[in-house]
Formats: C-alpha cells, structure tokens, sequence
C-alpha cells in the first residue's frame, strides 16, 4: 500500500473512531436521587462462638452475619445489619452455623428492626441448596424463628442460594465456548472487582440491532440472575430461530453490575453505599459509569441501534415493569405488548403480572428509553419463585422475544 494511501486510511479510521459517542448522557428526572458515595458498615469477617459450644461464620463471599449471640441453652440469634441506612427491607443473610455435638437448636434470625423476607435455604456443602418449610417459621414480631439440627459439620444458611462473583465469572467464560459468545471485562468496581461483559452474535457486528441485558445491580436477587441465565442460554441453544436471531441481531449481556454488593453480602447497595438502580442519571457509581459508557461507546462506534433494553431483577412476586402507555417508543410501540402477549401465550395457564411506570427516578429502564430511545422493561422474578419454572419462563421469554424481533425485521 503506498504512504498516501496507508495516511488517508488512517485519518479516516481516526475520523471514524473520534465520531463514536465516549459517554452516556445526563439525565434530569421529576425525582432525582444522590448517588454520590455513601458510608458502609463494614462486616467483619470471623468465627463466632458462645458458651453453648454452637459455632457460627461469615468467612466466604456473599456472607453476611454481624454478630451471633445464644439467647437461652438451645436458642441462639444471628444479628443481621443492612450496610447502612436508608434501606428497603431485604435482609440479605448468609452463613454458617455448626455445634461440637450433634443436637437440636432453635435460631432467630433478627433483623435489627427490618421484616423478614426470605425464607432460609439450607446447605451442607454452599452449592446444593434445600428451602426450609415456610410454614415451619415462626415469628418474633419481625424477626423469624427456625428449627435447625445441626452437627460437628457447618450447614450453610443462606435467605438465597449463593451465586457469588466466582460463580458468575465461571458461567461467562463457559457461554464464551459458544462460537457465538465473546467475553471481556469492561472495568472494575469500586473494589477492583471485574464487571464481565458478553458480546452475542454471529458475524460481523455492525449495523445490527441491539439487545441490552443487564442484572445483578442488587445482591439478594439471585431469582433474577437465573431468570437471565436461562433467557441467555435459550439465546444460545443453536436452533434454527437462535442462529436466524443472531444473524440480524446483537445482544450486550453485562451479567454483573453489583460484584462488590454481591461479594460483601449487602442486603441492596454498592461498595459506595448506592442503590445502582438509581445511578442512571450521573454515574457517580464507578460500575454504573463503565458500563453505560461500554454500551453506548460500543453501540455507537458499530453502528448498532438499541431496540431493547431489559434489567432483570427479584421482588416479592412476578411482574413486568414497563413504560407507561404515555411513554412508548415510536419505532417499537407495540414491543412490550407484543412480547408480553406471547410469553403469555407460550407458558399455559400463565397470567402476564404487568406494571406500567412513568419516567420519574433515574433507573436502567428510564435510560434505556432516554438514552437510546429503546423499548425498555424491568424483568422481575419473585423471591419464591419454584426454580424450574423460573427456567421455563426464562426460555419461554427468550424465544418469544426472539420471535417477535424477527417478524419486526420481516416487515420493515
């Protein structure tokens, strides 16, 4: 290639890179929200132990135990603190617990002044979980009372299943054996922890439309984080509709938003004390800012249009938090309609749980739409949501959300 030619080939590739959009935009919403760093109450990390030769931990990522007390011969409590105040009530609690003897305890499971949410999961070795009977808890005004029996052996006692960075980390690089799958880390956290990113397609990239997926902004809900394994996997399942999606399509996985969160065992915040959900107006949080800078940095650069965005996330039971009707996208008007009519349709006996929001907080679904001007849906699974109908709705989702892209392509 002669000089003139290499330098004009340059410039233009420095051109073609300086055109593309650095960062994401700032947002003003009726209810803003300070994301600046907030203090933490820092858990340490020990062995508990008390008179009654019963033992208890919190040595592990995802664990939160602030203090473990024995209350009378065979009743102990664990303390569970939130990382700081304000805080929705979500106590996250996870550890472990074990006696020099065989015997049978009742433990408390007090939430320093907070409602009992999450029916405890219980483990002899933190991977394969059983879910405590519900209707075996008892109540001590908003603190729960459990039966345990436990041995020389720690049981791991957990408001979730533990699905901890290392965990996620490991799921990322297995999807990235996929010919289809490409991982990277897009930046760390406020800890130095790394925010995974999987990049899906088949071909070239360019020009393609886009589908965002983000989760984790909050620690506990893990049924949310399944619900988007099962949706990314169906994605990958190499069907026929799989590989005619991923010829006309992108999708941006960015599986973990709250590493530090998750790790430290906090029941809702950030290392930064932050609800991440409220950081999409000024990135004050280091995470938000590397990924919302990675996606519109990327999609521009490619020339990708952001047809949807989904942020999948855990609350009491199932819904759909969509825009409301007076907030629709012009080109995809009719997404969420059409979607949720044929998840629907696909899952018998399903009643679609449906909740219309206006643009009020700075959430991933208002910048979504603000943003790219993209259709834009919060997936929420419930706390008790059974685990394989999670799957089922997770591939029921996928597919049909598949379905309906394409047939948008058809008639365009």
């Amino acid at each position: 290639m002669r000089p003139f030619r290499i330098a004009t080939f340059l410039f233009v590739a420095l051109v073609l890179h300086s055109c593309a959009t650095k960062h994401a935009k700032n947002f003003v919403l009726p209810e803003p929200v300070n994301t600046k760093d907030h203090p933490i109450l820092i858990q340490m990390k020990k062995n508990f132990g008390t008179h009654g030769g019963v033992y208890a931990d919190n040595k592990f990522d995802g664990a939160r135990l602030n203090d473990f007390i024995q209350l009378s011969q065979d009743t102990f409590a664990a303390i569970i603190e939130p990382e700081n105040k304000p805080i929705n009530s979500s106590p996250w609690y996870s550890f472990r617990i074990w006696s020099d003897r065989e015997r049978d305890i009742v433990l408390k499971l007090d939430y320093t002044g907070y409602g009992h949410r999450y029916v405890p999961k219980l483990s002899v070795d933190g991977e394969n979980w059983t879910i405590y009977p519900e209707d075996e808890i008892k109540r001590d005004g908003e603190d729960a009372l459990i039966n345990l029996s436990i041995k020389k052996k720690p049981l791991w006692v957990s408001a979730q299943e533990l699905i901890v960075t290392k965990d996620i980390i490991n799921w990322c690089e297995k999807m990235a054996e996929h010919p289809s799958v490409q991982m990277s880390i897009v930046g760390s956290s406020k800890l130095g922890k790394p925010l995974p990113h999987l990049l899906i397609t088949n071909g070239d990239i360019k020009r393609k439309d886009a589908v965002v997926v983000i989760g984790r902004q909050h620690p506990p809900e893990v049924t949310g984080f399944l619900a988007m394994q099962a949706f990314i996997e169906k994605i990958l399942d190499k069907s026929a509709l799989s590989n005619k999606f991923l010829d006309n399509h992108v999708v941006y996985v960015y599986p973990l938003m709250n590493p530090d969160g998750v790790d430290l065992g906090h029941w809702r915040h950030s290392a930064g004390g932050i609800d991440m959900n409220r950081d999409w107006a000024y990135y004050h949080q280091e995470e938000t800012k590397a990924v919302t800078d990675h996606i519109v940095f990327n999609t521009s650069k490619r020339k990708n249009k952001v047809v949807v965005g989904l942020d999948f996330h855990s609350t009491w039971e199932d819904v759909y938090y969509t825009l409301d009707k007076k907030t629709q996208t012009p080109d995809l008007a009719t997404f969420s309609d059409d979607w949720l009519k044929a998840i629907g349709e696909g899952i018998p006996d399903y009643e679609i749980n449906e909740a219309p929001y206006p643009l009020n907080q700075p959430i991933s679904k208002a910048w979504f739409y603000l943003q790219f001007n993209a259709a834009s849906i919060t997936y929420e699974i419930g706390d008790k949501t059974p685990r394989d109908f999670i799957k089922v709705k997770g591939d029921v989702s996928a597919k049909t959300m598949m379905e309906v892209l394409l047939s948008y392509k058809e008639k365009s």
